[in-house]
């Protein structure tokens, strides 16, 4: 409780518990969606665990959606912000605009129009990086890499190169489709996100 006097006039301002949590968005696509899995199995939700355990005033809102796109994402984000007013913004987008061969250039116009609408809606954001495999052809996924790589770079991101780093390629990891993690591998996820998003919490 705290108290002040406002034009002669006592006032008391009490905050409850649930007040001062904070609020982590995650905006992604099937990875983060927990496609072909039940969602209590998700990294998502797993993170909602360790935050209740190590930093209880934080709640998770998973705004993934399978399927979508940096453009999706971009369009959504706006309302999202103004719904939810993130201290926290996760970006797990751009895997499948690598995979439909998307312009490179345009997923990190549309990633970086994102970090600039959380920004200046006071978040801070944590971007998750996509790799695509080597049958796209060099050429291609190497600008892919570099739209991530140079972005990051450019507005001083916490940054996950490889957000399936240890689980992308390896046996026993991803489901049948080659392209979700399975029910295992999602705590290696939450590793991999939990190293860049913990100093920001």
């Amino acid at each position: 409780m705290r108290k002040w006097l406002k034009g002669g006039v006592l006032v008391l301002l009490c905050w409850a518990q649930g007040a001062l949590a904070g609020t982590v968005l995650v905006v992604g696509d099937s990875i983060s969606a927990a496609f072909g899995l039940e969602t209590s199995q998700g990294w998502v939700h797993l993170l909602q665990q360790r935050l209740d355990a190590e930093t209880p005033d934080y709640q998770v809102v998973n705004a993934s959606i399978s399927g979508d796109t940096t453009a999706g994402g971009l369009s959504r984000l706006p309302t999202l912000l103004e719904e939810h007013e993130p201290e926290v913004v996760i970006l797990e987008l751009g895997g499948n605009d690598g995979l439909r061969g998307q312009s490179p250039a345009q997923l990190k116009q549309n990633l970086a129009a994102m970090v600039e609408q959380s920004r200046q809606a006071g978040a801070q954001v944590l971007l998750l990086g996509m790799r695509l495999p080597p049958n796209l052809g060099q050429r291609y996924t190497t600008a892919f890499a570099n739209a991530f790589d140079s972005l990051a770079e450019e507005k001083e991101l916490p940054y996950v190169p490889f957000f399936l780093e240890g689980i992308g390629g390896v046996a026993g990891m991803m489901q049948s489709d080659g392209v979700h993690p399975v029910a295992g591998a999602q705590q290696r996820l939450l590793d991999n996100a939990w190293v860049a998003l913990e100093p920001l919490l």
